[in-house]
């Protein structure tokens, strides 16, 4: 769930340092080796944006459903998190956003550079995969119509009080 809407100006995307270059390539490398299961990384010649592909889990709702996520990385991930959105249509989940944006504390929050774009899509389908209804969060259409111009997720300030998905 979101609260204030801040300012809807969008920070430009710098070009990676050093430190983010290295590890997105020892992460991207580590990845083509032992991907997570139910992920699938698009491949392309843009270090700084990763497409991937999700399925669900079996034995959940999403079951046989497959998104598709975007993850962007900053100039200075691993410090900073990478920001992570679903792909329209975006799944129907109490947590995640019909423009994509989910609430999840670790892509903001509770961000650790020991985390990778491994862990945080094991930590999505973990959602995903434990939520009981098929459902939108209840402040979807103002939290929608509030992020106009393509606004991040990561200048909302979310409320992280739901822990039952």
């Amino acid at each position: 769930m979101t609260s204030s809407s801040p300012s809807s100006s969008s920070p430009s995307r710098k070009a990676l340092s050093k430190i983010a270059c290295s590890r997105l390539q020892k992460e991207l490398s580590e990845w083509q080796v032992n991907p997570p299961a139910g992920f699938k990384h698009r491949v392309t010649d843009n270090l700084q944006r990763w497409v991937i592909d999700v399925a669900g889990a079996p034995g959940t709702l999403y079951t046989g459903e497959t998104y598709q996520l975007q993850v962007d990385f900053p100039e200075h991930y691993p410090m900073e998190a990478p920001q992570v959105i679903f792909l329209h249509p975006a799944p129907m989940h109490p947590h995640i956003y019909s423009n994509g944006h989910i609430c999840l504390d670790i892509l903001y929050d509770s961000w650790s550079p020991a985390m990778t774009v491994s862990s945080v899509c094991i930590s999505i389908l973990s959602m995903l995969s434990s939520s009981p209804a098929k459902q939108r969060p209840a402040d979807n259409d103002r939290y929608v119509r509030n992020c106009c111009n393509g606004r991040s997720p990561k200048e909302t300030r979310w409320w992280f009080h739901d822990d039952k998905v």
